[in-house]
């Protein structure tokens, strides 16, 4: 099971058609809906990454993206989501990238966006290129370089190097919350919202300077897990 056509056969035969319409009536995209179960998805993609080279499976993820199945997009980007590539994984980066710039909906960009992540904890120095999404036409894209970004919001014990990556990131956050897009909105909380898990008197500063042109809803997210007795010294 190592091609495009016998995967979508294989996600196919374990789809489940009740499950399927309730997918497509919650995501409200034209593109076809299977009712696969996620553990299937992990299953399936998990075996692939130890039987089939990386090349091949490039290969099959760009196949199955392009495929406009929703749980084949999925399944494409699990196989491209690994912290470690051998030998050089900037093909996996292009072709992420690649997708970035057409993403159109949320659960497909977040899932790509994993994997994303895991290549730029490889190499930072592909943030210059997400830095472009910043500004891109496509709101998507712009929402993915704040999510692909979210493990430097994550880390327990940030070297000064990431604290970099943080202001850098935060600042791309500034130049973002007059988007009222919800989905923009949402994103920024999310970002704020994670690293109030490590730094709320960061969070706090960014609310009180230009996070006051966040919308109250978006405050409120990035407030959510600051303790009371913080927000109050």
């Amino acid at each position: 099971m190592s091609n495009a056509a016998q995967v979508l056969d294989r996600l196919r035969a374990v789809g489940d058609a009740t499950k399927s319409a309730e997918m497509a009536a919650y995501h409200k995209t034209a593109r076809e809906f299977l009712g696969v179960p996620a553990a299937v998805l992990d299953e399936m993609a998990r075996d692939l990454r130890r039987e089939i080279t990386l090349e091949a499976r490039c290969d099959l993820a760009q196949e199955m993206w392009t495929s406009d199945v929703h749980e084949a997009c999925i399944f494409a980007a699990k196989l491209l989501t690994q912290a470690r590539i051998r030998p050089d994984d900037a093909p996996v980066w292009q072709i992420i990238a690649g997708w970035a710039e057409g993403f159109d909906s949320w659960a497909l960009a977040d899932h790509a966006s994993i994997a994303g992540a895991k290549r730029l904890q490889a190499d930072p120095a592909r943030l210059d290129e997400v830095e472009g999404w910043t500004t891109h036409e496509n709101m998507w894209t712009r929402r993915s370089a704040l999510v692909m970004t979210l493990p430097w919001a994550r880390l327990v014990h940030p070297k000064p190097d990431d604290l970099a990556v943080r202001e850098r990131v935060l600042g791309w956050a500034e130049s973002t919350v007059a988007d009222r897009n919800p989905f923009m909105q949402k994103a920024i909380a999310w970002w704020l919202r994670e690293l109030s898990k490590r730094d709320p008197s960061r969070v706090l500063a960014f609310l009180d300077g230009p996070g006051t042109a966040l919308t109250k809803g978006a405050r409120t997210e990035a407030l959510r897990l600051i303790p009371p007795q913080i927000t109050a010294s």
